[in-house]
């Protein structure tokens, strides 16, 4: 039997904010019906420095048994609280070249990244986030850490649209069918001609005109109303009144991107 399940890949360095990487993650595998992959990887040279080969592979060797442990209790308690299986894997090698083989072979629906602390968008230390962005071809969940979704609470959701043309939450109908909490539209525009508005009864609209500080208003805003997950159409990049990495550098709650494949929210 086919399995229809969304497949979630988390690719996580086990920093400090890893478990809440990885409860954002259950949240939206709950919301979306979905099976979840840990990913990692390590440099070589993080873990031998001018040893004989025969030394080097032990220390290879040893490192894949810790590692393995150390992502093993991270997800053994996650496991146990919300009742779920959570798959890993672990390499030893170059970053980019082993997340795109791993990428290409698991073939995920969505990639999730943590959000990291720097005014360039780093992780792992490789660009990793920016390399993901321009090769994954479905959605992107950039998790922050201070505004994890809860997989036991209702997530408050916005839509972020960032063009002159209307707003389109088609693409997030199926997150927006599992929360009972009204949507938060926000939207920047080239000029700004309404005020903010009440789209619907599930629906507030907040209307910012483009300029330097748009996307902070729209981050203060999201805060102030409690957004966990901040969904924003990646497609729509080209035509945007703003940069997306200025969304994902100034945006404290959670960036859920979706891409070419946005319609598979419908499956």
């Amino acid at each position: 039997m086919k399995n229809n399940k969304y497949k979630i890949l988390l690719l996580s360095d086990l920093n400090k904010s890893a478990t809440s990487e990885l409860i954002s993650t259950v949240s939206l595998a709950r919301m979306l019906d979905g099976d979840i992959t840990l990913f990692h990887v390590k440099k070589p040279t993080d873990i031998v420095e001018r040893e004989s080969q025969l030394s080097a592979m032990r220390s290879i060797n040893e490192e894949h048994i810790s590692t393995n442990k150390i992502i093993e209790n991270l997800i053994k308690p996650v496991c146990q609280e919300y009742q779920l299986n959570i798959g890993y894997d672990v390499a030893i090698g170059n970053i980019k070249f082993e997340i795109e083989a791993y990428i290409k072979n698991y073939q995920p629906d969505i990639i999730v990244l943590g959000k990291r602390k720097s005014k360039t968008i780093n992780f792992m230390g490789d660009n990793i986030t920016d390399y993901v962005l321009k090769t994954h071809k479905g959605s992107i969940m950039i998790a922050a850490p201070n505004q994890s979704l809860q997989p036991n609470q209702d997530a408050m959701l916005g839509v972020l649209n960032t063009n002159d043309q209307a707003s389109d939450t088609n693409f997030i109908e199926g997150l927006i069918s599992k929360t009972n909490q009204p949507i938060k539209a926000f939207k920047i525009v080239s000029k700004l001609t309404q005020s903010n508005t009440t789209a619907n009864n599930k629906t507030v609209e907040y209307v910012f005109e483009k300029g330097d500080g748009a996307v902070d208003n729209v981050s203060k805003y999201a805060l102030k109303s409690k957004i966990n997950l901040m969904c924003f159409d990646n497609a729509q990049q080209q035509k945007s009144n703003t940069n997306i990495k200025s969304v994902i550098s100034k945006l404290n709650v959670s960036l859920l991107l979706t891409g070419q494949q946005s319609k598979m929210l419908h499956k």
